[in-house]
């Protein structure tokens, strides 16, 4: 038996579900309990943001799962990808993958990050008010460009960011969340739009993978197309164009976001400002890339973002096996999700967990199962920890180097960007350089990124 829920129909149940979770998740949650059913157009799904029901879950064994929503989000990806995947190939994808996003390996990538951070602020010049989240598209595609896939200045990286872009602008949430509606409709529907972008990225996947495969470099298509399975086989050119695509639908808008919700949340906070500004500047006007990724409060501050503003606000499982979730023994074919909205907002673990309380993280550390930004267990993101170091990195070279001025007195309200949550402002800003800056050779202000 399913837990209790609610029993609106199921394309107004989907709509709260895409236009508002922050408001009726917890609502939900406060008149059926926890756990609760959501029964939506792409599927029944049982929900939780507790952590003992969290752990079940994330600690079954991988067997216990398949993919959820494939059908759905793997015409983006690829069916090679480690998204689609289950089970056996599941596990070897990852473990052939890991090494590139971790350790020193990971951390050689700083510079580009920095180099990368450093362009895209001094793109925005003559600007009252760029979009951020501009801004912080064009650095997080760059760090793609060039750590992910290689690109160089003669690949005209250009043409890449503008297809990207174009296929990531092209995802709508209405074909994803309802999978009935990828038809092409005479090529005039927004999935037919898609598909012509999608091959369009595909082309130049394929391009960059060949020429990856004659000159290797020290990115990470380079290390793919390296490794081998435990069988000593290597990743085909399919497999490597659906990991490489997974890495921008997964990887691009993700970064971005929470780049943009960390600066409206520090701006609205002066004693926040303050105290990360002062820990930055004791690394000097030029601070090292690897140093900044150490700073305690600049890490507290970027996790306090991603659970004040979850980019995903659940992490969904289809059951292949029964489970037994509390009191309730689900079957096979049945879906569970642990919660990360309601998790993030649990006041027992996070008092006042509506205010920006960043010192909740330099006071105590939280586990897997009540702080869970990129998911958990044998599925939780590969790039998870390659985007915490970006989001550090570019963090701190901003406020090293520029005072930041919300044009908006109102913080930005999520709303659903293709399957992330979004400030709906893109947060609108001025940027001036600090003096400190401006005598270490700066850039001397900002050019709008839109």
């Amino acid at each position: 038996m399913l837990p209790p829920g609610p029993r609106t129909p199921k394309i107004l149940t989907t709509y709260r579900l895409l236009a508002q979770p922050h408001h009726h998740y917890p609502r939900w949650r406060e008149r059926y309990g926890d756990p609760f059913t959501v029964r939506a157009i792409n599927g029944t799904v049982v929900i939780t943001g507790r952590p003992d029901l969290i752990e079940t879950i994330f600690r079954a064994d991988h067997r216990t799962y398949a993919p959820f929503g494939v059908e759905a989000v793997g015409p983006l990806v690829g069916t090679a990808s480690i998204f689609a995947l289950e089970g056996e190939p599941h596990r070897r994808e990852r473990k052939l993958m890991m090494p590139a996003f971790h350790g020193a390996r990971m951390r050689a990538y700083a510079e580009t990050m920095a180099n990368a951070a450093d362009a895209g602020f001094a793109a925005a010049d003559n600007c009252d008010a760029p979009r951020l989240l501009d801004a912080m598209q064009a650095i997080s595609l760059e760090v793609i460009l060039r750590a992910v896939f290689g690109v160089s200045d003669e690949d005209n990286p250009e043409d890449y960011a503008e297809a990207i872009v174009q296929l990531i602008d092209a995802i709508h949430p209405a074909f994803v969340f309802m999978p009935f509606l990828q038809r092409r409709l005479g090529g005039l529907s927004p999935y037919a739009r898609f598909l012509e972008r999608f091959g369009e990225v595909n082309e130049m996947l394929d391009t960059q993978i060949d020429r990856r495969r004659k000159e290797p470099g020290e990115d990470i298509l380079s290390m793919m197309l390296a490794a081998r399975y435990e069988d000593d086989s290597q990743m085909s050119n399919g497999q490597l164009a659906d990991e490489l695509r997974t890495m921008v639908v997964a990887g691009h808008e993700t970064s971005a976001l929470s780049l943009s919700w960390a600066i409206d949340a520090v701006m609205r906070h002066p004693e926040v400002e303050q105290r990360l500004r002062d820990e930055i500047d004791g690394l000097g006007p030029d601070p090292d890339p690897e140093a900044l990724a150490k700073l305690p409060y600049l890490d507290a501050v970027c996790k306090e973002t991603l659970r004040r503003h979850p980019i995903l606000t659940e992490s969904l499982r289809l059951l292949k096996e029964p489970m037994t979730l509390g009191e309730y023994d689900l079957h096979a074919g049945a879906t569970v999700s642990p919660s990360i909205l309601l998790a993030h907002y649990d006041p027992e673990l996070y008092p006042e967990p509506e205010r920006f309380i960043p010192e909740r993280f330099v006071d105590r550390s939280y586990g897997p199962f009540e702080y869970l930004p990129f998911g958990g267990g044998h599925r939780r993101c590969v790039g998870a920890a390659f985007a915490q170091f970006e989001m550090k990195i570019v963090l701190g070279r901003l406020l090293a180097r520029y005072d930041v001025s919300l044009a908006s007195p109102v913080p930005p309200r999520p709303v659903r960007r293709n399957i992330t949550m979004a400030p709906h402002d893109g947060v609108p800003a001025r940027l001036t350089v600090r003096r400190r800056a401006r005598r270490s050779g700066a850039p001397a202000s900002l050019r709008s990124a839109s």
